[in-house]
């Protein structure tokens, strides 16, 4: 699987803490085509490359050298090996935090980079990692362009009653508000609406990513007017380890009477709440599912009952709700979850068709049913390539 001769290619990463994702783009006659997705797994420990055609066939699958010192270096030697006559001509990454000051994507150098370095605090565990490649690619290779894609900007537009935060002022010119997250899943899902569902692309929707990370986000028009992540991506629903909403209060309390510094509340907060720490049993959704254990019943129901309630917040803030749709790993492959969703909103006007849903959509609502819900599935990857080839492309 190569790109066609003479054809330029665009390389895009989502770095993760032990692994990088990698999708390899055809640029060329104004579109774009998949050539590959891999994942380096395993960085530290037991390096691991595999990668899929677009067709769904295997063409690598390698243990590395468990001392591997230069994961980027080995992944760029082995698209060199594999490009043909192509040429790759940029690179996009996922950054998960642009702060209040990025609000598109941007051709990346040392001073951008200087400043994306300073918003770490505000993202401890992606920031870091989402940077750490970048700065090996340049060390690599100084002349390929890179682009940074953020996270946050498609929410960038959002009013100034629904980014602040009911602290004095000074925090809020200080940066602390809600930014929101999963934005370029946000943003593919708006672009792909109007040819799914063109009714309910021009009116209110609520957008679900539900995956490890889990959100929703208030489109109105295509457009995000509101989120339930905020600030960091701790907020709002329940993930596969990490809390959702919460009360201050409980921190408070936990570190004035259960002694807890501040990396233990991060801890605790980041790596062992959400599904994993209700449950005792996993953080993913197809184990909870399986499993007999009344605590894993229990993280499904917390789940599903946040999902709902959120919904209605969001609808709330846009006055008024149209339609949801379902993206995302759980998202687009639990029918139960999207089920037990749309029978706790049913009051609403939801009314599920249970054969569509089992198939997986796109429309899983009967024809009675006065709202509609679909299933989109998001595509990141895609939307970083685009950006990548806009911003490079008129540079």
């Amino acid at each position: 699987m190569t790109p066609s001769p003479g054809s330029d290619a665009v390389l895009v990463l989502n770095a993760g803490s032990s692994s990088i994702k990698l999708s390899l783009f055809r640029a060329g006659a104004g579109n774009l085509a998949l050539d590959w997705h891999g994942e380096l797994e395993g960085i530290g420990t037991a390096p691991h490359f595999h990668a899929k055609g677009p067709d769904g066939v295997q063409i690598a699958d390698e243990m590395l050298e468990k001392g591997l010192a230069d994961p980027i270096g080995w992944v760029l030697d082995w698209i060199d090996d594999h490009l043909g006559t192509a040429k790759l001509t940029a690179c996009g990454h996922r950054v998960v935090h642009g702060g209040a000051d990025h609000a598109a994507p941007e051709r990346i150098d040392g001073k951008l980079l200087a400043l994306l370095e300073e918003l770490v605090p505000l993202a401890p565990l992606h920031q870091p990692v989402n940077l750490a490649p970048i700065r090996a690619i340049q060390a690599a290779r100084p002349g390929l362009p890179q682009v940074a894609c953020f996270d946050t900007a498609f929410h960038s537009g959002h009013v100034r009653h629904v980014a602040c935060f009911a602290l004095p002022y000074r925090y809020y010119e200080q940066g602390v508000r809600r930014y929101g997250f999963h934005g370029l899943s946000y943003e593919y899902i708006a672009s792909r609406l109007p040819d799914v569902a063109p009714d309910l692309a021009r009116g209110k929707v609520v957008v679900a990513h539900l995956g490890s990370g889990a959100s929703l986000c208030a489109l109105d028009g295509c457009r995000s007017v509101d989120t339930t992540m905020g600030f960091s991506a701790l907020d709002g629903l329940v993930m596969g380890t990490r809390t959702g909403q919460i009360d201050p209060g409980v921190l408070l309390y936990l570190m004035q009477h259960d002694g807890m510094t501040v990396d233990d509340v991060a801890n605790l907060l980041y790596r062992e709440s959400g599904l994993k720490g209700l449950s005792g049993v996993s953080n993913d959704m197809r184990s909870l599912q399986a499993s007999g254990e009344d605590r894993a019943k229990l993280a499904v129901e917390v789940f599903v009952h946040q999902i709902a309630k959120q919904t209605m917040g969001l609808a709330g803030s846009m006055g008024g709700l149209d339609g949801l749709v379902f993206t995302a790993g759980i998202g687009e492959h639990s029918p139960a979850v999207r089920a037990a969703v749309l029978r706790k909103l049913a009051w609403f006007g939801f009314a599920l068709d249970e054969a569509a849903n089992e198939a997986g959509g796109p429309l899983i609502t009967a024809a009675e049913s006065a709202k509609a819900a679909y299933v989109i599935p998001t595509d990141e990857e895609l939307m970083i390539a685009r950006h990548t080839v806009e911003v490079v492309g008129g540079a």
